[in-house]
């Protein structure tokens, strides 16, 4: 992982290097060009994607979420032991990816879950708002790892975005990726609150930059969730990173991803933007509490609801 450092940008020693790191991100951030490209990308690739083989990776690609404020330990434990028998129901098929949980309920979900593919992902660092002092931050990260987490999601600082601290952006970022030690960071742009191409290409550099395994659309709690648009330009700046650093960086569509047609959508951009190398659900995830009964109903053609 590249991290901010006086040498990261063409050996950069001034405070500008987070600026210049954005600046060398070769990415189309137009918006209406942006829109254009991305819509004949999908006119031109979705119908081909759309098949059976697709929508059985789909769900081996699923975060299955749970992100309710009247979630509990045996809300938690029954919604894990659904996963369990989904396994044992249907050894035909590849389960879901993990089960993404709020962070205090990491160990309920460790404890329960009997399917070793699976992994347990938390939301911390005081999601969905990111407000809270670093140190309560990292120590709420670093407790949901040590209750057995293998992911951590957490929220971009719109807050320090928004005043163009992109040093402190950074130095929190590394400072939780440190807290999560050998956890996987994935960090949420909140693309709805960015609203431009121009300010989700700033997010992705920054957060790749600070140590971000993936970077990830929303949050569905407070602003709009994911667009194909915003996707698109995310999966520009993962290339763009690669292209430079030889280095892979996860992508993660969230928020209001219910349908297999959407998923589809997401699944076409990573295919065409990043290319095969992406499709595995090491390195492409859909956080989604609806879509795996969704995509489970397309692939065996019946109504049965197993999530």
């Amino acid at each position: 992982m590249e991290y901010f450092s006086d040498e990261t940008v063409s050996g950069a020693q001034t405070p500008d290097k987070y600026q210049q790191a954005i600046d060398q991100c070769n990415v189309e951030t137009d918006d209406a060009v942006v829109g254009a490209q991305v819509s004949e990308l999908l006119s031109k690739h979705v119908a081909e994607n759309s098949t059976p083989e697709v929508y059985k990776f789909l769900l081996n690609c699923i975060d299955l979420t749970t992100l309710s404020s009247t979630d509990s330990e045996a809300s938690v434990t029954a919604f894990t032991q659904r996963v369990n028998r989904f396994e044992e129901e249907h050894p035909e098929l590849q389960n879901v990816a993990a089960i993404c949980v709020y962070a205090n309920f990491a160990q309920v979900v460790r404890s329960v879950l009997e399917v070793s593919e699976v992994n347990v992902a938390v939301c911390s660092a005081n999601f969905p708002s990111s407000q809270a002092r670093l140190e309560v931050k990292t120590t709420e990260t670093a407790l949901a790892v040590s209750d057995g987490a293998d992911e951590v999601d957490i929220v971009f600082p719109l807050g320090l975005f928004a005043d163009g601290c992109y040093e402190e952006i950074a130095d929190e970022i590394s400072e939780i990726k440190q807290s999560a030690g050998e956890a996987r960071l994935k960090v949420i742009l909140e693309t709805g609150s960015l609203h431009t191409a121009e300010n989700i290409k700033k997010a992705a550099v920054l957060s790749m930059y600070s140590g971000a395994d993936f970077i990830k659309t929303s949050t569905g709690k407070i602003y709009d969730g994911a667009t194909v648009e915003a996707a698109y330009v995310m999966c520009q700046c993962i290339k763009d990173y690669y292209d430079k650093h030889g280095v892979m960086i996860g992508f993660k569509a969230s928020g209001g991803i219910s349908t297999t047609a959407d998923a589809v959508r997401y699944y076409t951009i990573v295919k065409e933007v990043l290319g095969e190398q992406w499709l595995t659900n090491e390195y492409f995830r859909i956080g989604a509490s609806r879509l795996a009964n969704a995509l489970y109903k397309d692939i065996a053609g019946t109504d049965e609801k197993p999530f």
